[in-house]
């Protein structure tokens, strides 16, 4: 198997939980023989680093230096995940299986790369606008939610960390509950489930 995992944090970058989520689910991965790339952001440590575990990271910076919020700067930076992961896509001979894409922020990066190589994704959720800023409908909150929903509609499936993300999920954006896994990372049974979904979601896979 052969996967990119987009996050907008990664260690030595961490911001919240989720950097050190995504480095231990990435490490398990290559544990498990899963060829696994990692696009993610960094002010001045860009391009491609072998990682000791076996990942492959490449980082990417905003080539627009100045912005009036964390929206604008995602919409920027995309372009430049985009054109990392498809360079991944055609050095591995276009043998990329899926992406593992984590919060809102890649999600334009990964539609895009969806449409562009027939290439599913599976959007694991950290958090939703909802609940950052709860009961706020201004632009800038309305925006977010919209590409949070985009995500949600574009995926092939959605991985939540507990039942009630996987029920406010559904009351937000009416996502069917048959598209959402649980997969709490504490559990005994972590990888294994991570495993199974990625194979129902890669390219080529029938589901029973």
């Amino acid at each position: 198997m052969h996967v990119i995992v987009l996050s907008w944090e990664f260690p030595p970058r961490i911001v919240g939980q989720l950097a050190g989520y995504v480095k231990e689910l990435t490490v398990q991965l290559a544990k498990k023989n899963v060829e696994t790339n990692v696009v993610t952001y960094h002010d001045f440590l860009t391009g491609q680093h072998e990682e000791p575990e076996g990942i492959k990271t490449y980082r990417v910076t905003n080539p627009v230096r100045t912005h009036i919020g964390v929206l604008t700067w995602v919409l920027t930076l995309n372009q430049e995940v985009e054109r990392a992961a498809a360079n991944i896509y055609y050095n591995a001979n276009k043998q990329i299986d899926l992406m593992d894409v984590h919060d809102w922020h890649f999600i334009q990066a990964a539609v895009t790369l969806k449409k562009a190589f027939n290439l599913p994704f599976i959007y694991s959720v950290e958090s939703l606008e909802e609940h950052r800023s709860h009961g706020a409908n201004y632009p800038f909150n309305m925006a977010i939610k919209s590409i949070e929903w985009l995500g949600l509609y574009e995926a092939k499936k959605v991985i939540v960390k507990s039942e009630w993300m996987r029920d406010e999920v559904t009351r937000v954006y009416r996502v069917p509950m048959d598209k959402i896994k649980v997969i709490a990372p504490k559990s005994s049974t972590w990888m294994k489930d991570i495993l199974e979904i990625y194979n129902s979601t890669m390219r080529g896979a029938v589901l029973k």
